[in-house]
């Protein structure tokens, strides 16, 4: 385990990884049809606070096996049951997630016990990894014991957090140290040896393959609201509406993630990489809310939920206009260009949203505002579109 050549041609996802990413699908899965009833219930205080530990602690353990396997994928015996342990506990932290929201409804507050274990499972694996890496590959020997350190102390915090719980303001405030000790230690460890051997285009290939596993929520979404419109009204114009509308944002949201040339950019400015890594799980996190999003509308649609038809239409564009907003920022930061082009866009896209909204206000009804909401992403498409057939690109 002496490190993998980052410069390597034709370097892909190994059918291991992309096992090991199956699981990660069932978490988002949960996640969003959790939040979901606890947002149509009008409890959006708890739903996004549940939401956000439950995405994080997700994305974080997702992020850290790939990033290391990127580098140190030796696809050895000890490494395939090594990765099968981490699984296992992707699993079980899958596994607290309807228990944390259950609990949230019942009593207001977050039991994440179950969650901590399953995410403790897979950080104590990759501690394991690091040593291993530490120990084979003397060049780069500090950097490995450094994430080792670093994780160790962070899943010290997380099991005391459970044997030991604390209320209110202590359980935050204990909370946020352990959060900052885990996304401050790649920044700490990467600083030392000239980092680990990570590949740019295989990293980029990664995040882009995460991405996707994120927008299967998005169909799951869109079939959950066109059922519940079928349920009720059966075959028309109001299904038809919010079938293209679920398909035509999961689509859109697609195609505006593949317009960012993460790989080219990482591969001349490894620099960049932690930036880029960290706003991946902001736009991860925004994907798989638009998802729980569409899956609000369906309780809406249902008479299930108690929120109004603006609340319902909220849940679908806050997170659409979070990732557009995500994905223009992480394209100025990699490229470090913005063009008149792209700000008139940029200028568009709000303004798409922001019809959305007063149509929602207006009384036009839920699945009228989805196929409105379509349009947020349609527009940097079509811009992009455009550009190309000038022969430019979209962030040129």
């Amino acid at each position: 385990m002496r490190g993998r050549d980052p410069h390597e041609t034709h370097r892909a996802a190994t059918p291991l990884e992309l096992l090991f990413d199956l699981t990660f699908a069932t978490s988002f899965g949960l996640a969003a049809s959790a939040v979901a009833p606890v947002l149509a219930a009008g409890h959006f205080m708890a739903g996004l606070v549940g939401f956000g530990f439950a995405s994080l602690a997700i994305c974080w353990a997702w992020i850290n096996f790939s990033w290391f396997s990127s580098a140190y994928d030796t696809d050895d015996w000890v490494f395939r049951l090594v990765t099968m342990v981490q699984m296992i506990g992707v699993l079980v932290l899958a596994a607290g997630v309807p228990r944390m929201f259950a609990f949230i409804e019942r009593s207001g507050h977050l039991d994440n016990s179950v969650m901590v274990v399953g995410y403790v499972i897979m950080r104590l694996a990759l501690v394991f990894q690091w040593l291993r890496a530490a120990k084979d590959d003397p060049a780069r020997r500090q950097v490995g014991l450094t994430y080792a350190a670093m994780i160790s102390i962070a899943q010290v915090g997380w099991v005391a957090q459970i044997v030991v719980p604390l209320a209110g303001t202590d359980a935050i405030i204990l909370g946020a140290i352990l959060v900052l000790v885990e996304v401050t230690g790649p920044v700490l460890a990467e600083r030392q040896g000239g980092g680990t051997p990570w590949h740019a285009h295989h990293i980029a290939e990664r995040h882009s393959l995460f991405a996707i596993i994120a927008l299967g929520e998005g169909v799951v979404g869109t079939v959950a609201a066109l059922s519940a419109v079928v349920d009720r009204q059966g075959w028309t114009a109001d299904a038809v509406l919010v079938g293209s509308a679920g398909m035509g944002l999961t689509f859109g949201m697609w195609w505006v993630y593949y317009l960012v040339p993460s790989g080219e950019i990482l591969q001349r400015h490894r620099d960049r990489a932690s930036v880029w890594g960290y706003v991946q799980m902001l736009i991860v996190t925004s994907i798989v809310a638009t998802g729980a999003g569409l899956r609000v509308a369906a309780c809406f649609i249902e008479g299930r939920a108690r929120i109004t038809a603006v609340g319902a239409v909220l849940a679908v564009a806050g997170p659409v206009a979070v990732f557009l907003g995500l994905m223009y920022a992480l394209s100025y930061y990699l490229v470090r260009r913005f063009c008149f082009f792209q700000a008139w866009l940029l200028i568009a896209t709000p303004g798409v949203v922001a019809v959305n909204l007063v149509a929602a206000l207006s009384g036009v009804d839920v699945a009228r505002c989805l196929v409105i909401l379509t349009l947020a992403p349609t527009v940097t498409v079509i811009g992009s579109e455009l550009r190309a057939s000038s022969g430019r690109s979209w962030w040129s």
